[in-house]
């Protein structure tokens, strides 16, 4: 009882009003990244477009939002009548920046790698609009797509899965009723998610290790990258007085019966985010949450280069219960750092590009062995 008074004490209830000094340099903060990111955008679209989708499409309830549609290579759609198992993925970005395609790479190989339809989904950003219009952006875009006949989607095995503020939305927009009651989702994927928009940045920086002998790269420096830009992202989605404890917000706060049945959560191990995760995937699992001043992880860096850890529960567990009915997996991802799988790759060093690309398909391996053979079996 005590431990769990003390993670609530630090919890924020209500998104605080800001000093309008504070408040004008975030607002000049976000927009200038908005801003000059659009070139950055184009050059990457130009000189390294990443892997297309077979179809990018709009639909009249959200005609400014296209979508991208990715089948596996093995699967023809002119001459195939099969339906696909499909995962609907949610790209990340503070829920103020991000495009559908800043995830082709790993949607494409995805759809392949398990045979599954992959449906890159939309929103609009803050802060020109601000929580929730991006929950209920992708509740419109989702249920347009579950009713598209002209996709071969197998409706009986459906995910919904994102990365960092896109796992957010995946578990947001699961607890909706249209998507619980029409979609039915049978799991969800949040990857490197924040999922407790209450705990302040002071706390989640403190919940981490920090490994310098990983330099050189992003991942051994003494701070979280996140840190800074978290704050002015939160700024940017969260209105003053909104309830930080929100379950559609905060998905933490959700109660089970609101969720999909089984949910895997990814975290990377040097992530100002990671306890989080792993606080909701320990409270699902009907196992004892890690207090805050217990760290995520471990000091040490792993033994091997390139490989997940399965053998400790502090990176890998999984909980099973109803006979099967629902589940809980968690796997942290020893040694990386937030988005690490879409970081420029100047960002790391030779070493941890390296290890970055092995553990990111080692992941979707592990994902999509999970959905296909324990979750649609």
């Amino acid at each position: 009882m005590a431990d769990a008074a003390k993670q609530l004490d630090v919890r924020t209830d209500k998104q605080p009003q800001l000093p309008l000094l504070s408040r004008l340099w975030r607002a000049a903060s976000i927009y200038t990244i908005q801003y000059l990111g659009a070139p950055a955008l184009w050059y990457k679209d130009y000189f390294d477009p990443g892997t297309p989708p077979n179809l990018v499409k709009t639909y009249p309830c959200r005609p400014s939002l296209p979508i991208r549609i990715f089948f596996p290579k093995s699967y023809d759609p002119k001459a195939s009548q099969t339906l696909l198992p499909t995962l609907f993925s949610i790209h990340g970005g503070g829920f103020c920046l991000g495009r559908p395609n800043d995830d082709d790479d790993w949607n494409a190989r995805f759809a392949s790698m398990h045979n599954m339809l992959v449906v890159a989904l939309n929103y609009r950003k803050a802060p020109a609009y601000p929580f929730p219009t991006a929950t209920h952006d992708i509740e419109a875009l989702t249920l347009a797509v579950f009713d598209d006949e002209s996709l071969p989607i197998d409706k009986s095995r459906i995910a919904i899965g994102g990365f960092s503020a896109g796992g957010s939305l995946t578990l947001s927009v699961c607890q909706l009723p249209s998507i619980r009651q029409k979609v039915k989702p049978s799991a969800a994927v949040p990857i490197y998610s924040v999922v407790d928009k209450s705990i302040p940045t002071e706390v989640k920086i403190s919940t981490r290790y920090y490994k310098p002998d990983l330099a050189p790269g992003i991942r051994g420096e003494p701070t979280d990258f996140l840190a800074k830009l978290g704050d002015i992202f939160l700024w940017s989605y969260i209105n003053p007085g909104v309830d930080l404890q929100d379950a559609l917000l905060s998905p933490y706060f959700a109660s089970t019966d609101t969720l999909p049945p089984h949910i895997f959560f990814v975290a990377t191990e040097l992530d100002q985010l990671a306890h989080e995760s792993w606080c909701m995937a320990n409270k699902l699992a009907g196992r004892p949450e890690p207090p805050f001043t217990e760290k995520v992880g471990q000091e040490k860096r792993a033994a091997e280069k390139g490989q997940l850890i399965l053998d400790d529960e502090r990176y890998a567990f999984e909980h099973v219960d109803e006979g099967g009915k629902r589940s809980i997996r968690w796997l942290l991802v020893p040694d990386q750092i937030h988005g690490f799988d879409r970081l420029p790759p100047n960002w790391h060093g030779q070493e941890s590009l390296e290890d970055a690309k092995l553990k990111e398909v080692a992941y979707q391996k592990a994902v999509g062995e999970w959905l296909q053979d324990f979750v649609w079996k």
